[in-house]
């Protein structure tokens, strides 16, 4: 169809073709699930409606707007020289192009998903680069699923005929022209940055396929909001996950699994368990690891923690197992570090996962998580409903709470400040069912570096803009405990204390390659159970799971890549990948390793800054670490890429 000829006529078009776009995705989601129902006919009744619709478009928007950028572009090109017929038959060729490879993508998956149980991700491309039968293969399918045929050609039909081609204007005053087309295209670069992002807010990152666990309740059901095009452009690019098959499979299982099968006769000890994960706390950040710092007289910036960490079991050495808050989730709460990639970033984010809610959810926890900032921020929301989390609190809950002053306390930038929302934390957890098992994310000690005006003349600034923030969150922690500690449920719970990453730092021995991701671990029992002091261990993220639910006499066979610090027969070790290459911890020891080659093996306490290579010269010592960290690499890529994260 034509659109008269206006000095809006160009905007006009735009908009209806896009809209066009959202029309056809749609249906080819409907032939999708179609298609695919007996995927999800069993859960189907207790999906939300809204969460489905609201999460398609959001998906739809970020594939339609990346994939029509040029389209846009040449519409609304601000020059009157395109006002010509070839021009917008050029445009709507390409146009139809596009989403004619949009429809056969969608189509195509809609048969493929029924063999992955997923939508197809680019390592669909490196998985069968070298398979030569695949065009026999498409062809058995195509006379298989012939009705999709005649549905991509009747889709491509409607497109044609609705088209909104804009008519070529004759006579316009060119100072109209030039204004009204570049005010449109420079109005339409940020809608389409956050289209193409998932969101406007500061507090979104770029929206990737495991955001899509946001709004259905298994991972399989991923499928229905997503849609291929988004899964191929987010996964573009991104290394997939690859079984390096260093050992066969009887060999790698001698060696180590992650499978644990726990062996005890004791009753389950039902203790509540609530984890802190600690925005950017860094372990440097504390007098309590530190007092040899500054010649001893180094006090920190964490008086709070630290009287903390006195009456907690801590250990020698604490790692978080990645850099960002998106490595920390899966670390802590799934036992799940981050290798190559993060694991939010790839397809892999899609299998199964479980976790320490879904774990204790099966013991009949009530389970929920608490995030300050925009519900949905960081993928969070999406991470912990697919690992089991019954509930999640997150601004938009804790505006609805009269007991609070709502987004008065907004910091402006990320979230709910720490004090106010560690509160609202702690008054929730009364309201819980006992066992529980909760978790919140804070988020106030994180660039830009601000905290409430009524709290800059009661804490100094430090050395470094961020310890400003982190005495205002150790201080949110002391609040917080004062007022758990009131709680019936109190000495019944266990605490967890760990930070996501690291940040700034101003020591050397914070500023090795192993250095930077030291960061605090501890468990807190008010009841004295647990033992207390510092334990001559190597802890990291991933061994928090397997810990807890040791502590807890837990019975049932689960999946971590960690270990239990409480069990003094496991190898004192830790592992963590930088940049593709993989650091691993064998007591002292600090071995470097690229994939094939150990590249550095030197004593990380006797040595931090690498000045005495060893390697080559401890032919026992390499061996058994090679022997080690290989075999947990394999296993991870091997559980990754058969969604084996399940036992």
């Amino acid at each position: 169809m034509k659109i008269k000829a206006s000095p809006y006529s160009n905007i006009l078009s735009v908009a209806i073709n896009l809209l066009l776009a959202y029309v056809v995705y749609m249906l080819t989601r409907i032939a999708y699930v179609v298609e695919n129902w007996h995927l999800f006919a069993e859960g189907w009744h207790a999906l939300n409606t809204v969460d489905l619709l609201v999460g398609s478009l959001r998906f739809d928007s970020s594939a339609i707007f990346y994939t029509n950028a040029l389209y846009i572009i040449l519409v609304l090109l601000p020059l009157h020289i395109k006002e010509r017929p070839w021009w917008h038959t050029m445009c709507k060729v390409i146009f139809l192009t596009i989403n004619t490879l949009a429809i056969t993508a969608n189509l195509s998956d809609a048969v493929y998903s029924q063999y992955t149980g997923r939508r197809t991700t680019w390592s669909f491309f490196t998985e069968f680069a070298n398979e030569g039968n695949l065009g026999s293969i498409f062809l058995i399918e195509v006379l298989h699923h012939w009705y999709f045929i005649l549905l991509g050609i009747a889709l491509l039909a409607l497109m044609w005929w609705l088209y909104a081609k804009p008519e070529t204007p004759r006579k316009m005053p060119l100072a109209t022209y030039y204004i009204t087309n570049a005010v449109a295209l420079i109005a339409m670069i940020p809608l389409s940055i956050c289209a193409m992002r998932g969101g406007a807010s500061t507090a979104v990152r770029p929206i990737t396929v495991s955001n899509a666990n946001q709004y259905v309740n298994t991972p399989t059901e991923t499928s229905i909001v997503l849609n291929t095009p988004f899964s191929l452009l987010r996964t573009s690019g991104k290394k997939p996950y690859t079984n390096p098959h260093y050992y066969t499979e009887a060999e790698l299982d001698s060696i180590y699994s992650p499978l644990h099968i726990p062996h005890t006769e004791e009753t389950m000890n039902r203790k509540n368990v609530v984890v802190l994960i600690i925005e950017s706390f860094g372990r440097e950040y504390t007098g309590f690891y530190n007092d040899t710092l500054e010649g001893g007289t180094y006090k920190g910036y964490t008086p709070f923690t630290d009287s903390l960490l006195h009456h907690s079991l801590t250990f020698t050495h604490t790692f978080a197992n990645g850099r960002k808050s998106i490595d920390a989730m899966p670390s802590v709460l799934s036992s799940i570090p981050m290798f190559v990639e993060s694991f939010f970033l790839t397809s892999a984010s899609l299998n199964d996962v479980g976790g320490l809610a879904q774990c204790l959810d099966q013991e009949g926890y009530t389970t929920a998580f608490f995030h300050g900032a925009e519900n949905g921020s960081m993928g969070f929301q999406a991470f912990a409903r697919t690992t089991g989390y019954q509930t999640y609190y997150g601004r938009t809950e804790y505006n609805a709470d009269p007991r609070f002053d709502g987004d008065a306390d907004f910091d402006g930038t990320w979230a709910i400040w720490d004090e106010p929302f560690l509160q609202f934390y702690a008054l929730k957890m009364n309201e819980m069912p006992q066992p529980f098992m909760t978790t919140v994310f804070t988020a106030s000690s994180h660039h830009p570096f601000v905290i409430p005006k009524q709290y800059n003349n009661i804490f100094a600034e430090g050395s470094l803009p961020m310890h400003k923030c982190i005495r205002y969150t150790d201080n949110a922690l002391r609040h917080f405990f004062a007022t758990a500690s009131q709680q019936p449920w109190f000495n019944n719970t266990i605490f967890v204390l760990t930070a996501d990453h690291t940040n700034m730092t101003q020591h050397d021995l914070y500023r090795t390659s192993l250095g930077v991701f030291s960061v605090p671990i501890a468990i807190f029992d008010p009841s004295g159970t647990l033992p207390t002091g510092i334990m001559p261990r190597v802890a990291q993220q991933i061994d928090i799971l397997p810990t807890i639910l040791s502590a807890l006499h837990y019975d049932k066979p689960y999946v971590a890549f960690g270990k239990d610090l409480l069990d003094s027969t496991t190898a004192n070790w830790a592992i963590i990948n930088t940049n593709g290459i993989y650091q691993y911890v064998l007591d002292n020891w600090l071995m470097l390793f690229d994939g094939e080659h150990i590249t550095a093996l030197y004593d990380h306490i006797a040595d931090p800054f690498e000045r005495d290579n060893l390697v080559g010269t401890l032919p026992d010592t390499e061996r058994t670490m090679e022997q080690h960290l290989k075999a947990i690499i394999q296993s991870y890529m091997d559980r990754m890429t058969t969604n084996r994260l399940l036992p």
